[in-house]
C-alpha cells in the first residue's frame, strides 16, 4: 500500500514491522515476510542512512528502531499504522504479537 508513496515494497515492509514491533532485525523481517534477506537489508540500510531509522548492534546482529529524533516520526507513524489497519486481519495479529520468551525445549507447537 505504501510502497509506490515511498518507492520499494519492501521498505514499506521494515516500517510496518518496525512501528508494530519497536524493534527489529533484517533477518526477522525477510522471514516474517516470507522474502530474500538482502532486498530487506537494502532497504533498512537505505532508511538508516535517509534517517528515518537507527541502529544498534546487540552481539552479532543490528538491530532497527525509528529515528527518535527524525523531524516526522510520529507523521510517519500514523501512516504507517493506518497502513497497517488495511492488512488482512491474519497478518496484522500475527505482527502485533510479540513473544517475551522462549518456548519450553520440547514444547509442542
Amino acid at each position: 500500500m505504501l510502497g509506490q508513496l515511498i518507492g520499494s515494497t519492501n521498505k514499506e515492509r521494515a516500517l510496518v514491522y518496525l512501528v508494530a514491533r519497536e524493534t527489529g532485525y533484517a533477518r526477522e523481517i525477510a522471514r516474517f515476510f516470507v522474502v530474500p534477506l538482502n532486498p530487506i537489508q537494502k532497504a533498512l540500510d537505505g532508511l538508516e542512512r535517509a534517517g528515518v531509522l537507527v541502529s544498534r548492534v546487540v552481539g552479532t546482529t543490528r538491530e532497527y528502531r525509528l529515528n527518535p529524533r527524525y523531524g516526522l516520526r510520529d507523521e510517519l507513524r500514523v501512516l504507517v499504522q493506518k497502513a497497517l489497519s488495511l492488512y488482512p486481519e491474519r497478518l496484522r495479529e500475527e505482527l502485533l504479537i510479540t513473544r517475551t520468551r522462549p518456548r519450553r525445549k520440547g514444547k509442542p507447537l
